[in-house]
């Protein structure tokens, strides 16, 4: 089973808020996950990042990637080099 690290699209419509979430590589981007670790607002100014470094880096042991945003917000968060 191939894990991902990404992003669950909430909000409304021209609203997006984002929920950092570990899910299943073949599951819908708004479907089943597995846990979730953090959210993501770019609306704030400025943008609100909010992501469990120990459960992130967890999942990143047991060998889930995140795909290229969720790297770049993790490098951010300064959870990762």
């Amino acid at each position: 089973m191939a894990v991902r690290i990404r992003l669950k699209r909430m909000g409304a419509k021209k609203a997006p808020f984002y929920r950092v979430v570990v899910a299943d590589s073949k599951s819908p981007r708004d479907g089943k996950f597995i846990e979730e670790i953090g959210y993501y607002n770019p609306l704030t100014d400025p943008v609100d990042i909010k992501i469990d470094a120990e459960k992130a880096t967890s999942w990143i042991a047991k060998g889930a990637l995140p795909t290229e945003t969720v790297k770049a917000l993790l490098k951010k968060s300064e959870i990762i080099q």
